[in-house]
Order: structure tokens, then C-alpha cells, then sequence
């Protein structure tokens, strides 16, 4: 027996077939490729908000330094 079917139905629901593999390993590949940009996000969020709190650190130091030297704006920060 061949490979070639004589029903073109069964030719043609074989090739849906094919077409419908094809689409679920796009699909597996782009729920990996989520994921991960999920994960690059949630990483760049946790970064900014160290950064955050190390800027914030820094400006309270510099505040207390110019308070010490005498040298802080008589002006209220924004």
C-alpha cells in the first residue's frame, strides 16, 4: 500500500493534520517566549525598585550632609 491515499478527503483532512501540528508547536513556542518575558519584566521591576530605594538612601545622606555643613536650601524640596 502507498502512501497516497486514493480519498482526497483523507489527503486533505492529513494536511489540516500537518498544518494544525505546525500550529500548536508555534503556539508552545510563543507561550515559552511569554513566559520568559514575563519573567525579563518582573526582574526589571524588582531592579528599578532597589534602585529606587538606593537613590532614595543616597538623597537622604546627601541631605543629612548638608544639613551638617550647613549648606542645605532654605527652600522646601520639591
Amino acid at each position: 500500500m502507498s502512501d497516497d491515499p486514493a480519498d482526497p478527503t483523507l489527503v486533505f483532512v492529513r494536511r489540516i493534520d500537518a498544518k494544525v501540528d505546525r500550529v500548536l508547536e508555534d503556539l508552545r513556542d510563543l507561550r515559552h517566549r511569554t513566559a520568559s518575558l514575563e519573567r525579563q519584566a518582573a526582574d526589571i521591576r524588582t531592579d528599578i525598585n532597589h534602585l529606587t530605594h538606593r537613590v532614595d538612601r543616597v538623597d537622604q545622606r546627601l541631605e543629612r550632609i548638608e544639613r551638617r555643613l550647613d549648606i542645605a536650601d532654605t527652600a522646601a524640596p520639591a
